[in-house]
């Protein structure tokens, strides 16, 4: 699902996002009001929302490969869309973050299109369960171990497990995060997420990449969502908006 703000010229920066659900549920049209009204609007971007296939129905790779072929497409189409293929950012929530994460990962070693940035916002990272944050938290909010397993069961099917599994699986098994594009990172400290979204971004920097890393204080998985109007969801909401306006200058 496309948009573009009216009345604009030329070659717009385009924000491709993948929506969140656990990987088992949501649809592209859900996230294209907010996303309209928080960044596309102010920032003079087009959105693409990909409406990937879901778990457990399709399983790994089918929902990474359905966000990769949408990224070729666009890319590919860039001129009579009226995007910029220079200044793609691919992004996402949650599942979606993952499903980003995992997106730059595999157009980078497949020499696919280069995204200009990559927006994770508690991103899904790591399907093994056993970061401190994971044991932490567990038990509290909206996710915890249990909605981790039932999440990467349905997308991983047998897989689930694997000493080996594909880091375009679970990007945080990636062993190589050089030569990606840079990187927004934002969790809550209350969010099971926490832990491995960190050490992902640490990653980035291990290799020489660029990263922007928030952790919100208090703030559980989905904060954002559940209190549209608190001052914490709006401070978050400015800091994802600086970051883009700098990318994109």
């Amino acid at each position: 699902m496309s948009a573009r703000p009216a009345g604009l010229a030329g070659p717009l920066p385009l924000l491709y996002y993948m929506h969140g659900g656990a990987m088992v549920m949501g649809n592209a049209w859900s996230v294209l009001p907010r996303i309209l009204r928080e960044w596309a609007l102010p920032l003079g971007l087009a959105v693409v929302s990909v409406e990937y296939r879901l778990a457990p129905r399709a399983r790994y790779p089918q929902p990474l490969e359905d966000c990769y072929a949408g990224l070729v497409w666009v890319a590919g189409h860039a001129a009579e869309l009226g995007v910029d293929a220079e200044r793609i950012v691919v992004g996402g929530k949650s599942a979606g973050g993952g499903l980003a994460a995992a997106l730059a990962l595999l157009a980078r070693d497949r020499g696919g299109p280069a995204a200009l940035g990559q927006l994770l916002l508690s991103p899904m990272l790591d399907d093994r369960g056993d970061t401190f944050s994971d044991r932490q938290l567990s038990g509290l909010g909206v996710w915890d171990l249990t909605s981790h397993a039932t999440a990467w069961q349905a997308l991983l099917g047998d897989r689930y497990g694997d000493a080996d599994l594909s880091p375009y699986a679970a990007p945080a098994r990636a062993t190589d995060l050089s030569g990606l594009p840079s990187a927004y990172v934002d969790v809550g400290s209350a969010d099971m997420f926490r832990d491995e979204d960190v050490a992902y971004a640490n990653a980035i920097w291990q290799a020489g990449g660029r990263a922007e890393l928030h952790v919100w204080p208090g703030a559980y998985h989905g904060f954002d969502g559940m209190a549209p109007k608190a001052a914490l969801t709006r401070d978050a909401r400015d800091a994802r908006t600086r970051w883009l306006r700098r990318l994109l200058a």
